[in-house]
Order: C-alpha cells, then sequence, then structure tokens
C-alpha cells in the first residue's frame, strides 16, 4: 500500500520495554496481576474474565449480522503458547492460498463459530482442525479483549492457552500453507513496532 504524502510517525510502541525473554510465569501474571503493565483500551475492562470461569464464554453469543452479509460474523482464535529455553513462544499459521478470506495471512489458529457454539470450544475445535492441536494439552489461563478484522468485519475473540511443551503439530494443507513459533519477546522488540498517522 502507496505511503501517502503527510504520513508521519505515530507513538513508540503500547508496551514496556524488556529486556530478555517474556516468561510464561509473565504471561500468566498479566492475566491475574491487576498492577500488570498495559493498561486496556477505553470502554474494555482492565483484565478480561478467565474463561475458566466466565460462564459468558462458554456460550454461544447472539450472532449480529451487518447489513448485507448472510452469514455469521464472529470468529474465535486460539493464541497458543508453550515455553522453549525460559522463553514463551506462540503458534501461528499462515493461511492458504486457496482460501476466500484472509488469504495467506499469518494468523491465530481459528475460525468462525459454527451455529450454536461457543467461542471457547470454536477455538480449540479450530486448532485441531487446522494444526492438529489436541484440546486436552491445552490449559486455557486467559482471555483478551474482541477485536473487530478492518477487512472483513469479522468480530474475533482471543483465547490465551498454555501447552506443556513444544507441540508436534499437523498442518491442515486445505486451510494452512505453514505452521511456525516464534518468541514473545521478538513479537516486542522496539524494532518491530512501527505506528503511522496517515
Amino acid at each position: 500500500m502507496p505511503r501517502p504524502t503527510g504520513a508521519r510517525p505515530g507513538a513508540p510502541a503500547p508496551w514496556p520495554l524488556q529486556e530478555g525473554p517474556i516468561t510464561l510465569a509473565e504471561v500468566r501474571a498479566a492475566f491475574t496481576d491487576p498492577e500488570a503493565p498495559g493498561p486496556a483500551p477505553e470502554g474494555v475492562p482492565d483484565r478480561a474474565p478467565n474463561p475458566v470461569t466466565n460462564p459468558a464464554v462458554n456460550v454461544a453469543p447472539d450472532v449480529e449480522l451487518p447489513a448485507g452479509r448472510s452469514g455469521p460474523v464472529t470468529a474465535a482464535v486460539l493464541v497458543p503458547l508453550f515455553e522453549e529455553e525460559g522463553a514463551a513462544r506462540v503458534i501461528l499459521t499462515r493461511r492458504s492460498n486457496r482460501l476466500r478470506t484472509h488469504t495467506g495471512q499469518v494468523a491465530f489458529p481459528g475460525g468462525r463459530l459454527d451455529p450454536g457454539e461457543a467461542p471457547l470450544s470454536a477455538a480449540l475445535r479450530e486448532a485441531a482442525e487446522e494444526v492438529g492441536l489436541d484440546p486436552a494439552t491445552c490449559l486455557i489461563i486467559g482471555e483478551l479483549s474482541p477485536m473487530e478484522t478492518v477487512s472483513s468485519g469479522v468480530r474475533v475473540m482471543p483465547f490465551v492457552g498454555v501447552l506443556p511443551g513444544r507441540p508436534v503439530l499437523r498442518p491442515n494443507p486445505a486451510e494452512v500453507d505453514r505452521v511456525f513459533d516464534v518468541a514473545l519477546s521478538d513479537l516486542t522488540s522496539p524494532d518491530v513496532y512501527r505506528e503511522e498517522i496517515w
């Protein structure tokens, strides 16, 4: 996408700089410690409710259909984490170029809810279908704030899960071209984030 005339630098990364790796213990603390850094955006609770104790994420939501849409617009994704050599790592996929939407994009395992399906169930089901992740090995530790995709208007509900170690994954070639993992500290490096005002 061409940068428009008059574009200017925006704010720095919204998270604090950290030396060294981010551990799973630090991730868990972010869901339980009210003093954890990173305030939520205006109108969003400071800490998302834990899906294990929040019955609202275990039932199917009321799905609203935007004008002109004939299908569901709610999706759920799993943010699967494991620790290796003291660093928390997240599993990501590159979506197949054969898919109708979000082709070739890097994404968390997940997808749209089936009719009557609960968001957490959908996230775990989709992770099993897309990359062969066994839901029984995934401990859900929290829920992130929902977001809406810019390109398709899908409301995405993310759930954070911890795995006991590096999983053996089998990507479904009909949905996923590649499955890979990256250290969370690599994603929060100051060189990775850039904001521009257009």
